[in-house]
């Protein structure tokens, strides 16, 4: 890929407008932040308002994970192709739309495609990001991101608390999801504000047979695992969807190995060396992904009447999940000082092997809310650890001149398992619901703990089995200059 240089007619502002630009770019990654992480508590919430299963609610995730593994490469070579900016507010006005409908939505099909139209949410750092990088020295841009990445983190912790303590004040879960819409509208008109458009654009042409393959694919997959909650995985409505969705997927492969400029570069992906890490990845979405809907039903599911749960509020749930969400800060923070120990394979190892011993603990210690607190928190500092070791992990296993399309590809296989996740598991939720009812029965979750740990084991296995090139100085350089990558968030650079 090679860029145009920019036009005299459109000479660069003055650096000092274009920082003060960021302030509005780190608005936007608040609102992302309060959306992505404050749909967990409330999702019990959203499934009493729409009469519909535990199993259900895992589509309200999966839905907008599936949406982001096409968005984010998608938007992020548009962006390249016709300008950052222009591509940011096309990502701002869909969510937009998207979060007013999930506020609106009369039955739970329209909240799902309002959350689908949620998508673009993950590429809007990757946006942001790529205007930052155009548009100012190297110095100030580093600065600028880490901005950006803080309000992101900020923005979940924010949203974790805030949406559940909306629908306590307003008495009705629709309160909170319009104080989302709101959000999320008022960032479409600052978009027309003051931001700048990147001045340098990519040569060549959008990938748009890969974009509509991919994206086909997804929602045949989608539609299979849906269907094969109600129906079975052997039946017709099922299989179909599904096997035409792997298909569709084996046509996508053949069309990015042979096109000049992919929408994905799959060969980055090949060879011992990486692709266990690729692995990694796609495990660690299951495991941080698809785990939040279970996690949150299970704790709102009223004893009484199901035998297990702990009837708990929004507000309580979010009091529940907020010290994990810290604590996995902390872990993405500390990496670093980690990796001095064990080196960045063996903290990665150490964190799915945290990850392990808290899924495994649940299946077990799950009577007693402390239990769920403890354990919660435990899984947190793994998945804090394990999002602040993988993109090094990938980097360094990775040819230094394919560093950026490593980094999005991390990304795009991590958010594709944690949509996958959310179906897989909403199925085995549906498999030990008793007829004509609505909540699982305890046995699904224990069966979903179960399997949460079996893959924490196989990603600490992927990662011992890779053939690793270690480089003390490459690893050294990588980290003085790589971007945070905070918990709860779809990252691309």
């Amino acid at each position: 890929m090679t860029l145009t240089s920019p036009s005299p007619e459109r000479d660069a502002p003055p650096v000092a407008s274009v920082t003060a630009v960021v302030g509005l770019l780190v608005l936007f990654e608040i609102v992302s932040g309060i959306l992505q992480a404050g749909i967990a508590p409330i999702l019990p919430s959203i499934g009493e308002l729409h009469g519909v299963s535990d199993s259900a609610l895992t589509w309200v995730v999966s839905v907008q994970l599936l949406a982001a593994a096409v968005c984010v490469p998608a938007f992020g070579r548009l962006g390249d192709l016709y300008g950052h900016r222009r591509l940011l507010r096309v990502a701002l006005i869909s969510v937009a739309a998207g979060t007013v409908l999930v506020a609106v939505a009369p039955s739970f099909p329209v909240l799902l495609l309002g959350r689908f139209l949620q998508g673009p949410l993950a590429a809007l750092l990757p946006l942001e990001i790529a205007l930052v990088r155009d548009r100012l020295p190297v110095e100030q841009a580093r600065k600028a991101i880490a901005r950006l990445v803080g309000a992101l983190t900020l923005g979940g912790l924010l949203g974790t608390i805030g949406l559940g303590m909306a629908e306590k004040a307003f008495g009705d879960v629709r309160g909170a999801l319009w104080l989302a819409a709101a959000l999320a509208v008022i960032c479409v008109p600052v978009s027309f504000v003051a931001v700048p458009e990147s001045l340098r654009r990519a040569t060549g042409r959008a990938d748009w047979p890969g974009i509509g393959t991919l994206s086909l694919s997804m929602l045949a997959l989608m539609a299979g695992v849906s269907a094969a909650g109600s129906k079975g995985w052997l039946s017709v409505s099922a299989l179909v969807p599904i096997l035409l969705g792997a298909a569709l997927l084996a046509v996508w492969v053949r069309i990015e190995l042979r096109t000049r400029e992919p929408l994905v570069d799959l060969r980055a992906m090949a060879g011992r060396s990486v692709a266990p890490f690729y692995g990694a990845s796609f495990v660690f979405g299951v495991l941080y992904f698809g785990s939040q809907s279970p996690n949150s039903t299970f704790l709102a599911a009223k004893p009484e009447e199901t035998g297990y749960g702990f009837g708990l509020s929004a507000v309580s749930i979010a009091m529940v999940m907020l010290p994990a969400l810290v604590l996995s800060v902390v872990g993405s923070v500390c990496t670093p000082y980690t990796a001095r120990l064990l080196g960045y394979r063996g903290a990665l190892m150490a964190s799915f092997g945290m990850v392990a011993v808290a899924t495994f603990a649940f299946a077990l210690f799950h009577d007693e809310l402390w239990q769920m607190a403890v354990l919660t928190s435990l899984l947190g500092l793994g998945m804090g650890t394990a999002l602040g070791a993988m993109p090094t992990v990938i980097v360094e296993a990775t040819d230094p001149a394919r560093t950026g399309i490593a980094t999005a590809l991390y990304n795009n296989v991590k958010t594709l398992g944690g949509a996958l996740a959310g179906g897989v598991f909403g199925t085995v939720l549906t498999a030990f619901t008793a007829s004509g009812a609505k909540e699982s029965g305890e046995g699904g979750y224990i069966t979903i703990w179960l399997v949460c740990g079996v893959c924490a084991l196989l990603a600490v296995a992927a990662a011992l089995f890779a053939r690793r090139q270690e480089s003390g100085v490459r690893a050294a350089e990588w980290a003085s200059t790589r971007e945070p990558n905070p918990p709860g968030r779809n990252l691309s650079s």
